[in-house]
Formats: structure tokens, C-alpha cells, sequence
């Protein structure tokens, strides 16, 4: 049973930092693209970074330029989002998402297994 299960979340005073970290199981961890999603509410999911096999990051979203870092251990099978400088626009359930093969895909619809999602909240 695959599985993938995120930590945390929280609520940051805005330009504060969060650590998110994503662990998987029941699956080949290394042969899967990974990514970072977010919903926030009354608006629709958005991919916020994707991460190769590889570990090198092939999408980061315009709004997280600069202030979200994405790294992967495939050793550990866990893939980590750094959030730096939040803002309260950041504010969102925030979801890890694997899909099987080499394709660094920005789309929901490509991405064959989720997390339950880790709530961010940032206060201004």
C-alpha cells in the first residue's frame, strides 16, 4: 500500500520559515518525480515545486521564487519543502504528490499518488 504521509505545518507570523517533509512508502521512492502542491481555500490546487528523480528541482511556481527550496533523500524516501519569508498569500493545505517516471510534471492530473495534506497558516 503506497503511502504518502506529510508533517509540518503550522502557523508562522508572516516572513517566518516552515519546514515541510513528505515520507512515502510502498513504492520505488527513487523512481518517482515528486512535487509540492497547494490548495488554499475557495481557490484551486496549484503545483508549487516539482523535484526530479535526481533531486534537481524542474518547477517552482512564480510566487515561491526565491523564498521555497525543495530537496529529496532517496535514501530516506522523503522529500522536503523549505518556506522562507512566508507570506499570509502562502496560506494553504499544502500536499505531497508522486508520479512514476522521468516527466517533471506541473499538473494535478499527472500525478498518480497523494498525501492527506499539512495545513500552513500565515498570519500577518
Amino acid at each position: 500500500q503506497v503511502q504518502l504521509v506529510e508533517s509540518g505545518g503550522g502557523l508562522v507570523q508572516s516572513g517566518g520559515s516552515l519546514r515541510l517533509s513528505c515520507t512515502a512508502s510502498g513504492l520505488p521512492f527513487s523512481l518517482y518525480v515528486m512535487a509540492w502542491f497547494r490548495q488554499a481555500p475557495g481557490k484551486d490546487r496549484e503545483s508549487v515545486v516539482v523535484i526530479r528523480r535526481s533531486g534537481d528541482s524542474t518547477y517552482i511556481a512564480d510566487s515561491v521564487k526565491g523564498r521555497f527550496t525543495v530537496s529529496r533523500d532517496n535514501a530516506k524516501n522523503t522529500v522536503t519543502l523549505q518556506m522562507n519569508s512566508l507570506k499570509p498569500e502562502d496560506t494553504a493545505d499544502y500536499f505531497c504528490a508522486g508520479r512514476q517516471g522521468m516527466r517533471a510534471s506541473p499538473f494535478e492530473k499527472d500525478y498518480d499518488y497523494w498525501g492527506q495534506g499539512t495545513q500552513v497558516t500565515v498570519s500577518s
